[in-house]
């Protein structure tokens, strides 16, 4: 265990920054491997801590309210009459296996300026408090922004269950009118969908007629506003409420071409839309996946670099010395009067959590949902289940003010151990990563195994004595892994800074699967370390930018 010492962190925060720039992915039960309902969430904000929000469910009494305070900034915006009964949530699933994410896409800016009550965080954790289904979940939203009104801007919600998996779509109407405009369209069973930052439905009459929820007055709103002529038919959400730019694709529509080239066939013929050369097109809502899907894949694609497409940023001048696959914000920059950008791929160092859902209908739902989390970029740490009745959230993954939050680093707390892991490794990456490659996978070494292994005794329990000892257990079973994670990730920044302090390389045996195993000298010293320099790749590019500055005479 690394010694704690006091720390002392001047922090300078900028104005709290929205949610700008996640990720989500949906994976309907016909496309998995074991018939779940898959869900992801890269939150992706700078300046946000990264923590895990746990409600715990009960009755309440007539007349009490609940507070609302914006998600981004912490702002208190108000009060709304309580639910009489509201249910466990614990990160973006509640206990009766519904999920809901997000991405932010903005839209047109002056559809933002509103009075009303609700931001899309707190809709998000309101509807998970209070729904049963994914279809009552886009009820009670849709509902809540009526009565009290929305105040953020557009948003792409995935809002899921064991059974079905929809993408909900929603902004405000601007100063002066009351509630948003939103469409939602299921996913079919069999595809996969994504979205990252744009507005992804467009006609909405190339879907089928039970497969669309909207607001009555969705068309008719941007008839008044003057965003669409044309006829019903011809109505597309995205053109209306936010047309396509160059940022929109680029930086966006970027992410979903890579996810779905990692699942399907054909993508080829998208890669000019998404270089963002052809504004006016468009991919598809979703697609079939060419194999059925495991968690494993769907973990994997939230860690996505762009690895071997034309987007691929391993082998730049911007990668550094040691082909680091990612980039300084912000995303657009100037030098000579000129500007220029940064790619912008699914896995970021800004990632504050990841979550990923796993929603089953063939386990009953305190077992069946699945809550797998991380608290940093999930290429740099491991992904931690945690069932979606638990009554209590692990300590590593809570926000304590003045003790661990996002001015209070804390070797107990899962956002700054693997902050401080990633942090180190990023500008050595390739030298680097290999052990953190090697950590995580031992960590997830059991994800895509036999459900039995962690579901057997629990359902058993809960034949045997009932759901309170299941839950009970289940919460155990949460702390346990969530300090099995802490323990070897605390290990993994010792066993870093020893190996490759001072940009060397100290020797170590073969096969250490426990990173604990440093060649000595025969007087018991460490190895004199090697020291290997550039790799020639670099080497080649200082010779080139200082000719023979350098060469030895």
């Amino acid at each position: 265990m690394i010694r704690r010492v006091c720390l002392f962190i001047l922090y300078v925060l900028a104005l709290a920054m929205p949610a700008w720039a996640c990720t989500s992915i949906i994976v309907g039960k016909g496309a998995s491997a074991d018939g779940s309902v898959l869900v992801t969430y890269n939150a992706d904000s700078y300046g946000m801590f990264g923590s895990i929000y746990h409600h715990v469910g009960g009755r309440h009494a007539k007349g009490e309210m609940r507070k609302v305070y914006d998600w981004d900034t912490n702002k208190y915006l108000g009060e709304i009459p309580q639910a009489e009964r509201t249910y466990t949530v614990v990160g973006q699933m509640n206990e009766n296996q519904v999920s809901i994410a997000e991405t932010t896409f903005g839209g047109r800016e002056e559809l933002w300026k509103t009075e009303g009550l609700i931001d899309y965080g707190s809709l998000i954790y309101m509807a998970l408090e209070r729904s049963t289904s994914a279809r009552d979940a886009i009820g009670i939203m849709t509902s809540l922004v009526d009565t009290y009104g929305y105040c953020s801007e557009g948003e792409s919600f995935s809002v899921c269950d064991k059974n079905e998996a929809w993408i909900l779509e929603m902004i405000g109407k601007g100063a002066g009118e009351k509630g948003a405009v939103w469409v939602a369209v299921r996913i079919p069973d069999d595809c996969v969908s994504a979205h990252a930052n744009q507005s992804r439905i467009t006609r909405l009459n190339q879907y089928g007629k039970n497969q669309v929820l909207c607001s009555k007055d969705v068309i008719d709103f941007a008839r008044k506003k003057g965003y669409f002529k044309g006829k019903d038919s011809e109505f597309s959400f995205r053109e209306a409420y936010a047309p396509n730019d160059f940022g929109a694709v680029r930086f966006c529509e970027t992410r979903v071409w890579s996810i779905f080239n990692r699942f399907c066939t054909g993508m080829d013929r998208y890669v000019e839309y998404a270089k963002g050369n052809d504004l006016k097109g468009e991919m598809p809502l979703y697609v079939k996946p060419s194999r059925k899907l495991k968690l494993k894949d769907v973990m994997n694609a939230m860690r996505d670099h762009y690895e071997g497409t034309p987007f691929d940023i391993c082998n730049e001048v911007g990668a550094g010395a040691y082909n680091m696959p990612y980039r300084p914000t912000p995303l657009e920059w100037e030098s000579e009067g000129k500007k220029y950008f940064n790619e912008r791929p699914v896995s970021t160092q800004q990632t504050a959590f990841c979550f990923v859902g796993q929603m089953r209908s063939q386990y009953p739902d305190d077992i069946g949902g699945v809550v797998w989390v991380t608290n940093d970029d999930p290429n740099m740490a491991p992904f931690v289940p945690l069932h979606c009745c638990i009554s209590e959230m692990p300590k590593c993954f809570r926000r304590i003010d003045g003790e661990q939050d996002d001015v209070h680093f804390s070797w107990e707390s899962a956002f700054w151990v693997q902050n401080a892991v990633s942090n180190i490794v990023y500008p050595y990456y390739e030298k680097m990563f290999p052990d953190v490659l090697k950590q995580r996978e031992q960590m997830e070494a059991g994800v895509d195994a036999d459900d039995k292994g962690m579901e057997e005794y629990p359902l058993q329990l809960l034949k045997e004595q009932g759901e309170t000892a299941t839950v009970k257990y289940l919460t155990e079973a949460a702390l346990i892994r969530s300090n099995m994670m802490m323990a070897a990730w605390q290990h993994l920044f010792e066993y870093l800074m020893v190996k490759h302090l001072d940009m060397a390389t100290k020797k170590v045996e073969e096969n250490d699967p426990l990173l604990t195993g440093f060649k000595k000298t025969e007087h018991g010293l460490a190895q004199p370390p090697t020291r290997p320099g550039y790799p020639e790749s670099f080497r080649k590019r200082i010779i080139q930018e200082t000719g023979e500055k350098y060469l030895m005479k």
